[in-house]
């Protein structure tokens, strides 16, 4: 069982910078890949990027590559998405999510096994 917990969401003028973070519990971290997803209010949940086990491979959807960046610290158990030049577009809520390394890291919504509950950006223009 692997509980999500982000943080670090709230509100921000276009162009500005948030970290969030997203705290796993138990000792098998390191098994998943890691993603991160957003919501718009009225639109799907779509996905915004993932995270090798390791740490060394990601991926990003088209609309956040060269802003966004995701990290990740297996010590600590927890996973990072810096967001960069942020646009009003970019105002949703924003979830993490885990899947495991059997999967692939390529974090797809329907193969995830934990989500995290959801933290707000909003980005105002």
């Amino acid at each position: 069982q692997v509980q999500l917990v982000e943080s670090g969401g709230g509100s921000v003028q276009a162009g500005g910078s948030l970290r969030l973070s997203c705290a796993a519990s138990g000792r098998t971290f390191s098994r998943y890949a890691m993603g991160w997803f957003r919501q718009a209010p009225g639109k799907e949940r779509e996905f915004v990027g993932a995270i090798s086990w390791s740490g060394v491979r990601t991926v990003y959807a088209d609309s956040v590559k060269g802003r966004f960046t995701i990290s990740r610290d297996n010590a600590k158990n927890t996973v990072y998405l810096q967001m960069n030049m942020l646009k009003p577009e970019d105002t949703a809520v924003y979830y993490c999510a885990a899947q495991s390394t059997d999967r692939g890291f390529y974090v797809k919504a329907e193969l995830v096994e934990y989500w995290g509950q959801g933290t707000q950006v909003t980005v105002s223009s």
